[in-house]
């Protein structure tokens, strides 16, 4: 639970807009805190429709299907902070945000094991083919037949991307008596007894199951292609539950019809409808032995909660501390309070001599900084001042004055 500590901004005319559904454990925890002004969207808006409503706007939280764009950003010209309620950023313009000196949080961590534990339950459906014995006793059918139909247990799992998921597959994969191999770009510990595949094409021609769990970067686009899809064991058995530009669908259903793929769990997909109820086309519908999930990977009541605290309280800390660990655009800061002063947050862009002329505006007009903190990164300077309450507002007006300030905000 967030202190109720007041601002100089009073909780009840800060404006904060929920989209997409975000968990009602959001919801509670800024309500609880204070924050009464809270509206909630149960789905995605346009581009158009968000710059209208966001105007007025101190915080936004979205997931993954709002995009926040130049246009949004340029238009919330109050906009504090965007929470992103789920793992990735990518769904905003992180340029634009830096610039308009916008704190852009996330869980990275939140939603590791729902993921994880899908990985392994699509794995064994795969392999015992249930997707399709499934399919026909639905319709009527009674295909009783080991034929093709595999334990997990002595298997290989080849995990490319050994992150947070990643390894929590790696973990589970090996409980359940599997050979697990992984490739990373970067150098990863392996857990357990998995090995550490040192090249792509060494994992894919020795895993019985291959699982992707990489971000969306200009290196990974395609990743699986029809050259890398030649190299899987012949009836291999494919898992994206990553994004959806990582695998190339059209080579996919190519290798799936020829037989050289054996099975395919895909959550995520290069092009997706934007609410409930739109309609999804996919070119591996109607496939053999292909289970097709409305990108729920990371959707269950537990994830879903733990990511609305996770990001509600680092929301709450750069509210009312001026805290921006775990942001992807302003420089980390975490720092105690003060007592007696007056916190102000001065955002601004990073070149020489601006803190320079923080404290000799400061010192001139005669004003007692208690406590400096200053961190940068190649674009963004942020720094926190504890000044005497004394001339506090006078502060305030010196430092909104400097040419390279994007961003000044007095917390408390």
């Amino acid at each position: 639970m967030a202190e109720k500590k007041l601002t100089s901004y009073p909780k009840e005319k800060i404006n904060i807009l929920f989209l997409e559904n975000i968990s009602d454990v959001a919801i509670s925890r800024f309500s609880e805190a204070g924050y009464v002004n809270v509206k909630k969207l149960t789905g995605a808006v346009s581009n158009d429709e968000l710059i209208k409503a966001i105007k007025d706007v101190h915080i936004l939280g979205i997931r993954s299907k709002t995009q926040i764009t130049r246009e949004v950003l340029d238009a919330a010209k109050k906009l504090q902070a965007i929470g992103c309620f789920c793992i990735g950023v990518n769904q905003v313009d992180l340029n634009a945000a830096t610039e308009n000196g916008v704190v852009v949080f996330n869980a990275p961590y939140s939603n590791t094991r729902s993921v994880a534990e899908l990985v392994i339950g699509a794995s064994i459906l795969l392999v015992r083919k249930i997707i399709d014995k499934n399919k026909a006793a639905h319709e009527g059918g009674w295909l009783k037949d080991a034929s093709g139909s595999h334990e997990l247990r002595g298997k290989t799992i080849g995990i490319i991307g050994y992150g947070n998921i990643g390894s929590q597959v790696s973990v589970l994969a090996e409980a359940l008596g599997m050979k697990v191999l992984f490739y990373d770009a970067e150098t990863k510990l392996p857990l357990g007894n998995a090995h550490d595949s040192k090249t792509l094409k060494e994992l894919l021609k020795n895993s019985d199951i291959v699982t992707l769990h990489v971000p969306e970067i200009k290196s990974t686009e395609n990743l699986i292609n029809k050259n890398n899809l030649a190299h899987f064991r012949k009836g291999a058995i494919l898992i994206n539950y990553a994004r959806g530009t990582v695998v190339d669908i059209p080579a996919l259903r190519k290798a799936i019809l020829s037989g050289q793929i054996g099975g395919a769990a895909i959550d995520v997909f290069p092009v997706e409808p934007e609410k409930n109820g739109d309609r999804f086309e996919s070119e591996l519908q109607g496939l053999p032995n292909v289970l097709l999930t409305p990108h729920i990977g990371g959707s269950t009541q537990e994830a879903q909660s733990n990511i609305g605290v996770d990001v509600s309280n680092k929301l709450f800390n750069y509210l009312e501390k001026g805290i921006s660990t775990g942001s992807h655009t302003l420089p980390a800061l975490a720092l105690p309070p003060q007592e007696g002063t007056h916190r102000i947050l001065h955002i601004h862009k990073n070149v020489p001599g601006v803190l320079s002329q923080v404290n000799t505006l400061l010192g001139q007009n005669n004003i007692n900084i208690v406590g400096q903190y200053l961190k940068t990164n190649d674009d963004i300077g942020y720094v926190v001042l504890d000044v005497e309450k004394v001339l506090s507002k006078n502060a305030m007006e010196l430092l909104k004055g400097i040419k390279e300030t994007i961003k000044v905000r007095m917390l408390y």
